[in-house]
Parts: C-alpha cells; sequence; structure tokens
C-alpha cells in the first residue's frame, strides 16, 4: 500500500464480486490494506464512519442473499438503521461487499467495476472472473 493513495479493501475472497474488485486494484499495481470483515468483525465506530463517507444507510450495506438477514427480520422497509447496525455487528455477513475506500471516495464497488471510479490509475483492460472484459 503507498502512504500517497492508501486503499482500504472491506474483502470477503469467498466472493468473486469482491475478489475482482480487488485483482483490478492490483492490477493497477496497488498493494491495498485488506480487511475481512467476517473475521475481524466491525464496530459501530467503522460502519458509522463508512455509512458517513458514502452518504448511505445500513438498509443501503444490507446483503440479504445468503445471510440470516430473513430470519433476522431485518428486510422489512420500517425495520430500524439502529436494529439492522446492531444485527451487522452480530453478523458481519450481513454487510455487503466489498467496499473500497481511497483518498477519491468509500464506495459499496458493487459490480466490481465500480472501484474503478476510486482509483487514480487503472489497468487498461481487466478480464473478470467470468470472462467478462472490462475497459476503463
Amino acid at each position: 500500500m503507498s502512504d500517497a493513495f492508501p486503499i482500504t479493501i472491506y474483502h470477503n475472497p469467498d466472493c468473486g464480486t469482491s475478489r475482482n474488485a480487488l485483482a483490478m486494484i492490483e492490477a493497477a499495481g496497488y498493494a491495498p490494506k485488506m480487511v475481512d470483515y467476517r473475521s475481524v468483525g466491525w464496530t459501530r465506530a467503522l460502519l458509522g464512519e463508512l455509512l458517513a463517507a458514502m452518504g448511505a444507510r445500513p438498509r443501503d450495506l444490507l446483503r440479504e442473499k445468503g445471510t440470516p438477514a430473513a430470519e433476522l427480520g431485518l428486510l422489512a422497509p420500517e425495520t430500524p438503521d439502529e436494529a439492522i447496525v446492531a444485527a451487522m455487528l452480530e453478523h458481519p455477513i450481513l454487510v455487503n461487499r466489498p467496499i473500497v475506500v481511497t483518498p477519491r471516495g468509500t464506495r459499496l464497488c458493487r459490480p466490481s467495476e465500480v472501484v474503478l471510479t476510486l482509483l487514480d490509475r487503472t489497468p487498461e483492460s481487466f478480464v473478470k472472473e467470468d470472462g467478462e472484459i472490462v475497459r476503463p
């Protein structure tokens, strides 16, 4: 990671979108700080900082697929933000991924090529795991 252009990726190595975003960052010549949020978890302060930096609400980061979101009653539109945050703290997998932080901003990078908007240099092209070619 370069101190001149630090990059942090909140990463799930089991997720193809997250792996593609990481690979795009690396293909652009960066060595990002990787945080496997599933193992280290979240803090209320960090989630708050990320949400504020994105101008997002907790529901905007709530991952439904492959998580206990439905069983926890988090999908109802009237579920309060605080209940979603509390569940995210208890079940880190509820936070969608990857979230990338650079000097150019903080974004949920879905689809993975969104990460290119956060970099000050990009690869000429990139082939995603599924064979799709991305040209910035």
